[in-house]
């Protein structure tokens, strides 16, 4: 459903829930997952009800995923780099004492 229009910008190596795929470097989190299939980011915390990007501008919180391991983080306001662990979030996250 979603494509890039051109792709003039180098390719990085980033892992999604432990899979590596490459990545524009540059794009937001939000962009780069949606171009690769992913269609859920989040579930919520009580119905575990499915949610992915809304807004593309940081308004909605659709977007949360878990990047390098810090829990909600806005993807469609952060942007690709080379490494970058992303995994998707069910619920709320753990808390680390």
């Amino acid at each position: 459903m979603f494509k890039r229009l051109s792709n003039t910008l180098p390719m990085v190596a980033v892992t999604v829930n432990g899979t590596a795929i490459d990545a524009t470097a540059g794009e937001t989190v939000a962009a780069m997952l949606l171009v690769h299939g992913e269609h859920t980011f989040r579930r919520t915390t009580v119905s575990k009800t499915p949610r992915a990007p809304y807004c593309m501008m940081g308004i909605c919180h659709d977007c949360l995923v878990e990047i390098d391991g810090v829990a909600n983080q806005q993807g469609c306001r952060i942007r690709v780099v080379k490494g970058m662990q992303i995994k998707h979030q069910t619920g709320a996250p753990e808390l680390k004492l």
